[in-house]
């Protein structure tokens, strides 16, 4: 039988993928890829995109088209062994990719068709895209150690190779530690509060885990729908401090299953490696070497960028907490607020100030309906039209499949929606890369195609499922990344879509397009009562606007605690006294938070972002890109905020263009002069207009 990840002419054939297929399919395509790339090079010059640079890039695509949907599958339907196949081709790929990074003679390839070595001047003749390709291409080779004696590039490669096994470890575990522990009731009385969508996912996880079945029983665990329940909801002072424990100690040596699975040795080595990747290539620390690729110049630059802010955000977040801890008081609670009180007073506080709450919108948000409206808004805004196609295999029956086609007909993009939360799928919300535009060296053009993935409340019985308006914005965020994937016009590979994209630039058109989840006009296409079809009552939206900048000064600190936390975690780390990463939080927390957690928070411990995803020393990109995005959202306020010109500018500069020009230029392009941070500052509150 073939195996389905040798064929990369056609979308992945989940229903025929086994985890016996990966490590042969990986294996051959590596050393085919060696094999050809070898041979070319010993042919020797002249080199030119056509006969060296189009080729590598079509090696390149084979590769990412064998492992996306292995990657995906790892995240969406793990299994143990699922994992173990993953796991035995990381190092691989890992030594790989350091072998082409290092390859004296490949880069010198690159740089003959960057001088024109093949006759003329023929990369002042390339395009734009193509000359920024061999741009980001040479100066990766220099990232990845070409320049370094043999045996620094060897201590290179064995570092790259180990830092990926200990990035998936970290994920590992952080889903393992969060799928061990689980908590069922029987009394009901200890869910009072409790919404009975909640009370009923509860009810239908015990049912499907065999949890009592004979007694019925509720099973809380510590999936995002589970956990923002009890915290928001439960009034049980005691089970939300059980289950905010259990929460921050995943993965940690205090946790429930202490040191099962506790990346705290993982961070110390991860951070080590990573400090001295950065030495061996030049820089000081690591946070110099992960700006190197971005928008911000420099560490102190960010630094001065989110000291900043938090100037500007913790007097607001400081009365934000004393107004909490008061309200509490007077409704009977706590003299002194603990982490897991904030939510449950913050969702009373809400609806008594405003008279609106996560449970209110619920009914008028149906999964289906928010879809379909998600897809309208998109159409007015950039003119494309999104259609469902059936018969395309999946991992799963829930997932569908969608295609999105221009104003003049023409095939866009596809991508795959997975929305519910469920077992044995990593947590949060991401859009990845199934496939990426490109143009082959036949002529054809290669169609984008992305993964969009969430986990929100699944179905319970025969309702629709029901989103919380938050799930509304996440589903919104996350289709923004997926446009800037599927709606480039560039047509090589390396620069096509969010690829050679800045990555503190890359959240621009996700954090965007949040901004519709708050306009009138845009709910109006589907917000409405999934029984009644009632929309979305005046009343309830004036509300949730008022509710919009509840609470903001506290998030924004929140988010600048991550932020501070991840670029000095890896600018100040000293091999003498190791990572000490405890000792950095516990400062960052005395300059910016407002309420100190316990000391037995092990929050760094499940911070997948930094410690298993792409954001270290990069995780201030949120905040970054936030005021991109808040000033880009400014300009359709001043048109409108359908403004068929103003989409169109944005989708001709942002979208369409990629990585293909630096972030600043096309930011300019669109909105006439460089980003200010006053519409951020004016959309939380912190600034009031005069």
């Amino acid at each position: 039988m073939s195996n389905p990840l040798l064929n990369n002419t056609d979308l992945p054939a989940f229903d025929q993928i086994t985890s016996e297929h990966i490590e042969p399919a990986i294996d051959q395509i590596l050393a085919e890829n060696r094999a050809a790339i070898a041979q070319r090079l010993e042919q020797g010059g002249p080199f030119t995109w056509d006969n060296f640079a189009e080729p590598m890039d079509a090696m390149g695509d084979r590769l990412d088209r064998a492992w996306s949907p292995v990657s995906h599958l790892n995240a969406v339907v793990n299994s143990p062994e699922l994992r173990v196949a993953y796991e035995a081709c990381l190092p691989k790929l890992s030594d790989y990719a350091t072998e082409l990074g290092q390859n004296e003679a490949l880069f010198r390839a690159y740089e003959a068709i960057h001088q024109g070595d093949g006759g003329g001047d023929e990369f002042a003749t390339l395009s734009g895209e193509r000359r920024k390709v061999i741009e980001n291409t040479l100066r990766d080779f220099r990232l990845s150690g070409v320049d370094l004696p043999a045996e620094d590039k060897a201590r290179y490669k064995a570092l790259k190779s180990e830092l990926s096994q200990l990035t998936t470890k970290f994920a590992n575990n952080v889903l393992d530690a969060t799928n061990a522990w689980s908590l069922t009731l029987t009394d009901r009385n200890r869910l009072a509060g409790l919404p009975e969508s909640a009370l009923g996912m509860f009810r239908q996880t015990a049912e499907r885990e065999n949890q009592d079945e004979d007694k019925g029983g509720w099973r809380i665990s510590l999936a995002a729908p589970s956990f923002i329940a009890v915290m928001t909801y439960a009034e049980d002072r005691d089970l939300r401090a059980m289950v905010y424990h259990a929460f921050v100690t995943r993965a940690s040596e205090v946790g429930p299953h202490a040191r099962e699975w506790d990346n705290g040795p993982l961070m110390e080595r991860i951070l080590a490696i990573r400090h001295e990747l950065a030495g061996l290539l030049g820089f000081t620390n690591y946070a110099e070497r992960s700006l190197a690729t971005k928008m911000a110049d420099s560490p102190a630059q960010v630094l001065e960028f989110l000291n900043n802010l938090a100037e500007q955000a913790a007097p607001r977040a400081r009365q934000e907490l004393d107004e909490l801890a008061a309200f509490a008081r007077d409704a009977g609670g706590p003299d002194a607020l603990k982490p897991w009180d904030l939510a449950f007073y913050g969702e009373r506080l809400r609806q008594a100030r405003f008279d609106i709450s996560q449970e209110q919108l619920k009914p008028y948000f149906p999964a289906d309906r928010v879809v379909a409206g998600l897809f309208e808004v998109v159409n007015r805004l950039f003119g494309i039209r999104v259609t469902e196609r059936d018969g395309i295999t999946t991992w799963h029956p829930d997932v569908r499949f969608y295609e999105i086609h221009d104003r003049d007909g023409e095939l866009r993009g596809q991508f795959y929606l997975d929305l519910s939360a469920r077992q044995h799928k990593r947590g949060g919300a991401w859009m990845a890369d199934c496939v990426q535009r490109r143009r082959r060296a036949d002529g054809s053009l290669q169609i984008p195609v992305a993964f969009l993935t969430c986990n929100f409340t699944p179905p319970v019985g025969d309702e629709p499922p029901l989103l919380t308006h938050d799930e509304v914005t996440t589903l919104f965020h996350e289709f923004g990344h997926g446009l800037h994937h599927m709606l480039t016009k560039v047509e090589t590979s390396g620069v096509s879509g969010i690829n050679g994209v800045a990555w503190d630039a890359v959240e621009l058109p996700s954090q965007f397009l949040e901004n519709w989840c708050w306009v009138r006009e845009a709910l109006d296409l589907f917000a409405r009562h999934h029984q009644t079809g009632e929309a979305l009552p005046q009343t309830l939206f004036e509300n949730m606007q008022a509710a919009r900048q509840f609470q903001s000064g506290m998030q924004t600190v929140r988010q600048l605690e991550f932020s501070l936390f991840d670029l000095i975690l890896h600018q100040e780390y000293d091999p003498a006294t190791g990572a000490r990463v405890q000792e950095t939080l516990d400062r960052i927390r005395r300059q910016v938070a407002v309420l100190h957690p316990p000391e037995y928070n092990r929050f760094q411990n499940g911070f997948s972002h930094i410690f298993a995803g792409g954001y270290a020393a990069g995780y201030y990109s949120y905040k970054w890109a936030e005021v991109l995005s808040a000033d880009a959202f400014s300009r359709f306020e001043e048109d409108g905020v359908f403004n068929e010109r103003t989409g169109t500018d944005f989708l001709v500069h942002i979208l369409e263009r990629g990585g293909s020009e630096d972030p600043m230029t096309l930011f300019k392009a669109f909105r006439g002069r460089e980003p200010s941070i006053e519409p951020l500052l004016r959309q939380h509150g912190i600034l009031t207009d005069r």
